[in-house]
């Protein structure tokens, strides 16, 4: 140990993060101390991390914080996560941005203050690329060029801003490609209906637990765009069609348009969904490289929609991974089976249905006829605790059939999850 360069040393209390535990180890000894001090670069202060941060009070928490920052010299990624802890000294917070502001690429900031902070108002102007901002409003964003010159990364989460000042923001980071918006509270006046924003540089756009009714998106570098938990009215994205991983995960929208150039499209998730199956597959049928489509827990918006295996195999290709929930409701298969075209290169096929019944097996078995290069089958079912003969019989029947199924596909990986 005493043969290690300070910067290796810095490094290794850098991955501890947790600046208790940096403390602790940085206490060995003085080399120990010397590398903490010139080459610590990375530092975490996390309620949860320690139990003991609940039962200070604010202003001890602000002395620790302060005296740990203030012992080091180049800090470059800084978070302080401060939940149900109190309201910290907005002096004692401007301090330790202030101290770091000249070194710190990366900030993760969840800490309330009074009075509140402008954090854009510290930070911008710097080096930071990465900036992920909990619990606290933003307001008055001045339209000023490249605040942000160096910001990649940004995320808000139970933040209250405008849309306006959000649109304002983004246009502050000339090379931001990545944005998160979580749990945020997005003001829309009567004056713009619409959230409008635009970056020529986004190449991934993560939207959870919003609400509003009308959100355009403008961008030439789109490749992925993931919505959950999220209800809107409209969703419109404008671009060049370089978008190649899209994620719909329990979100309810009444218009939904990616554009009609989708052929760079790679990946397809959807869950949980009310889905308008012609106007969903006009909008991804051009998409010939997509390598994983998932359609699971649809709601079909009329119930005589089938989905038909021919129309999967004849527009995708180059499919690898199949993932289908099968809703049998009054005897209707959503997943038809009708034509022959195979799905050659499909290797994973992930099936799910919400009765084991001999119904799905004979699905599951037309579908295995399709799939030549099949290397692994997943079924999802759900087993109730409490079963009735009639249900036993269904589930035994099922099994059976399985069992004499895959004696015909030996080389196939298979198995069984149940709820």
């Amino acid at each position: 140990m005493e043969c290690l360069p300070l910067e290796v040393i810095g490094n290794i209390l850098s991955h501890l993060g947790a600046a208790r535990d940096v403390v602790i180890a940085s206490a060995t000894c003085r080399k120990w101390r010397e590398a903490c001090r010139k080459h610590l670069h990375t530092l975490s202060f996390n309620s949860n991390d320690w139990p003991t941060y609940q039962d200070l009070t604010t202003s001890h928490l602000e002395i620790l914080i302060t005296q740990t920052v203030f012992q080091t010299t180049g800090l470059q990624c800084l978070s302080i996560s401060m939940d149900d802890v109190g309201e910290f000294s907005a002096a004692s917070v401007i301090a330790w941005l202030l101290y770091t502001r000249e070194t710190l690429r990366s900030l993760f900031y969840n800490v309330r203050t009074t009075p509140n902070i402008n954090i854009l108002e510290k930070c911008g102007r710097q080096k930071l690329e990465v900036l992920f901002l909990a619990h606290n409003s933003i307001t008055a964003v001045e339209p000023s060029y490249q605040r942000f010159p160096s910001l990649r990364s940004l995320s808000l989460s139970n933040v209250s801003v405008s849309a306006l000042d959000l649109s304002l923001l983004l246009s502050s980071c000339p090379i931001i490609e990545s944005l998160s918006l979580i749990s945020s509270e997005i003001a829309i006046s009567d004056s713009q209906a619409t959230m409008e924003l635009s970056s020529p540089t986004l190449r991934s756009v993560y939207v959870e637990n919003i609400s509003m009714d009308k959100f355009v998106l403008e961008t030439d570098s789109l490749e992925l765009l993931h919505f959950k938990d999220s209800s809107l009215d409209l969703f419109e994205l404008i671009g060049k069609g370089t978008l190649k991983h899209l994620k719909i995960d329990d979100v309810s929208v009444m218009h939904l348009d990616i554009g009609e150039n989708t052929e760079h499209l790679e990946v397809i998730d959807v869950s949980n969904f009310t889905i308008m199956w012609p106007k969903f597959y006009h909008m991804i049928s051009k998409s010939s490289k997509l390598r994983k489509l998932r359609l699971w827990g649809l709601l079909f918006d009329d119930e005589d929609e089938i989905v038909d295996l021919e129309t999967i195999a004849a527009c995708f290709p180059q499919l690898r991974q199949l993932s289908l929930s099968f809703d049998l409701k009054e005897g209707l298969v959503h997943y038809g089976l009708q034509g022959s075209t195979q799905l050659e290169n499909v290797a994973v096929l992930e099936l799910g249905c919400n009765v084991m019944t001999e119904h799905f097996a004979h699905w599951v078995a037309g579908l295995l006829e399709r799939c030549s290069s099949l290397k692994k089958l997943v079924i999802h079912g759900a087993v109730s605790e409490v079963k009735t003969p009639e249900e036993c019989h269904i589930f035994s029947n099922f099994t059976s059939f399985m069992i004499s199924l895959m004696r015909k596909y030996m080389h196939v990986d298979v198995r069984f999850e149940f709820e």
